[in-house]
């Protein structure tokens, strides 16, 4: 690690500090899309509830998936149509695939 200080601007606000190449690479944030469902963990689809142009409210159950032995409801984020399933039941699915698409 670098004893040299790095200048960081936050909000308008400068910062002296020092930090590591792994905080250097890291990925940029990126704001999440309100029309796409992405996995949450790895795991697998144990079932699909809704179909394609079903409407759907915030909290609706959409999917269940297991990870690590533990079935996990997978909820609507918002109110919505169901514009594309992209999985199905016995699907292994990475963290942040994307599972539904919302129109």
């Amino acid at each position: 690690m670098s004893d040299e200080l790095k200048t960081l601007t936050i909000d308008d606000t400068r910062y002296e500090t020092r930090h590591t190449l792994k905080f250097e690479r890291r990925k940029p944030y990126v704001v999440p899309d309100p029309r796409q469902l992405l996995s949450f963990i790895p795991g697998v689809v144990v079932d699909v509830i809704v179909t394609q142009g079903q409407r759907v409210k915030w909290g609706d159950t959409l999917l269940i998936l297991e990870a690590m032995k533990m079935k996990n409801s997978v909820s609507a984020p918002s109110d919505g149509v169901v514009k594309r399933i992209l999985v199905r039941q016995g699907d292994r699915v990475q963290k942040h695939q994307l599972l539904i698409e919302f129109e």
